[in-house]
């Protein structure tokens, strides 16, 4: 008997980019410390300010807080120590205030810093703080990286192609269904921790070009369709990008990689590989995984070729498009590997400059280095490195850079783990349904 197929299906963020995708969500960086208050000098001098506590770990660089004011009449500036703000992945934390200006000599209030102080769990980008009353104006913080927060409840999200989104602790597994109505053949899952959503791709009928994305929030609640049937075709594993506003998807039967505004607007394609009935029969064109490095100016996406066929490969192209070019004609796009067996989903390590990805056609978890060795091509490359085997269907793959261990799913049910080099494999669980997309966060 022949491999079963599933027709209507293919998981930190973070590029680095703030939350998580069809697979994974990249890692966020610590809040900064405050600096230390200085003595003020002179006659009778300004006492010294606090000492800056240091910010939560988490995602997204706090915002420096404001400088002190200037001296007031009859005393020495005393200069205000600054607080970091909290940042877990969400955007960043008020600073804490210095001194104030007065008549006295105590320095003024220091500039706060992001607009929205709240100690979030993704990583977004502060905008530049207020000037403080008598200080500077606070420094813009810097963005986040997508998916999991600094600590919390290492937590899966999951779909079920049946059409259900699905969730569980990582460390205890028990998984429950959210949202049990996510519309026909969900397939890539992102989250944005800082906002407290989900996005999801369906697939609808691949025969009938009424693809969509839709929204919740974190618990399963308030679902809403942010691109409607029709505005893709069978749109595969996403990626968001709350820095930029952007959200990321292959779409496979559509022969396109795309990408709209997070709110659904603004839909374009970035990559079409085919545009006619005849082209869409070549299954090579089809565009499966995607994974987005913002910081580098690139996206990378899989096409995956027939079952098993070995004529999958792994491109890259950048963010900003060639000018003068467009998504038929762009002259920028990369193949890193070819003539795999049938690649689909994909996560990004660019700390250890490593691509990750799901095969169907061998039923496999593979890596390899993003650059290709010198004196090879992609075609023949020799350091693709299985490292799990027997995944039935293999579909997700999510890393957790943070525990160095990656998640993944397969069309049969399956939903397991192992360390990175893919060291103790583990399945959390089976099911009788066909699990597609997953992603990993630290829920606070």
């Amino acid at each position: 008997m022949g491999k079963l197929r599933f027709t209507t299906i293919a998981i930190f963020a973070a590029g680095t980019s703030l939350l998580a995708a069809g697979c994974g969500g990249g890692n966020s960086s610590g809040g900064k410390g405050g600096d230390t208050g200085e003595g003020g000098t002179g006659p009778g001098s300004g006492n010294a300010g606090t000492s800056g506590e240091a910010g939560a770990g988490g995602g997204g660089s706090s915002g420096s807080s404001g400088s002190s004011g200037t001296t007031g009449t009859g005393g020495d500036t005393g200069s205000g120590g600054s607080t970091a703000g909290a940042s877990g992945g969400g955007t960043t934390g008020a600073a804490g205030t210095s001194g104030r200006a007065g008549t006295t000599g105590t320095a003024g209030t220091g500039g706060r810093a992001g607009t929205t102080g709240a100690a979030g769990t993704g990583g977004r980008g502060g905008t530049t703080g207020a000037a403080g009353r008598g200080g500077t104006t606070g420094a813009a913080g810097r963005g986040g990286t997508t998916g999991a927060g600094g600590t919390g409840t290492q937590t899966i999200f999951f779909l079920d192609v049946g059409g259900e989104v699905q969730t569980s602790p990582a460390e205890n597994p028990n998984p429950r269904t959210i949202v049990a109505s996510a519309g026909q053949g969900p397939d890539g899952i992102a989250v944005d921790l800082a906002a407290g959503h989900i996005f999801w791709t369906g697939m609808g009928n691949p025969s009938t070009d009424d693809g969509f994305i839709r929204r919740s929030n974190l618990d399963g609640s308030n679902v809403m369709t942010l691109v409607p049937a029709g505005g893709t075709y069978t749109p595969k594993q996403m990626r968001v990008d709350p820095a930029s506003n952007k959200m990321y998807w292959s779409d496979r039967e559509g022969m396109r990689v795309m990408r709209a505004n997070m709110d659904g607007s603004g839909v374009e394609a970035l990559v079409t590989t085919g545009t006619t009935a005849t082209d869409r029969m070549d299954l090579s064109r089809w565009c499966v995984g995607m994974a987005i490095d913002t910081a580098g100016g690139w996206f990378y996406w899989s096409q995956k070729g027939g079952d098993n066929a070995g004529v999958g490969s792994i491109r890259r192209a950048h963010i900003v498009m060639p000018s003068g070019q467009t998504s038929t004609n762009r002259t920028d796009i990369e193949i890193l590997f070819s003539g795999l067996p049938e690649p689909i989903d994909l996560d990004l390590d660019l700390e250890a400059g490593m691509i990750y990805w799901a095969d169907r056609g061998d039923d496999t978890i593979s890596r390899g280095p993003i650059a290709i060795p010198a004196g090879s091509t992609a075609a023949n490359r020799k350091d693709r490195q299985i490292i799990v085997r027997q995944v039935p269907e293999a579909i997700g793959v999510a890393l957790d850079k943070r525990r160095g261990r990656l998640y993944y799913t397969g069309g049969t049910g399956e939903l397991g783990r192992a360390n990175l080099d893919g060291s103790n494999q583990a399945e959390i669980t089976v099911s009788g349904g066909a699990f597609t997309g997953i992603v990993v966060v630290d829920l606070p």
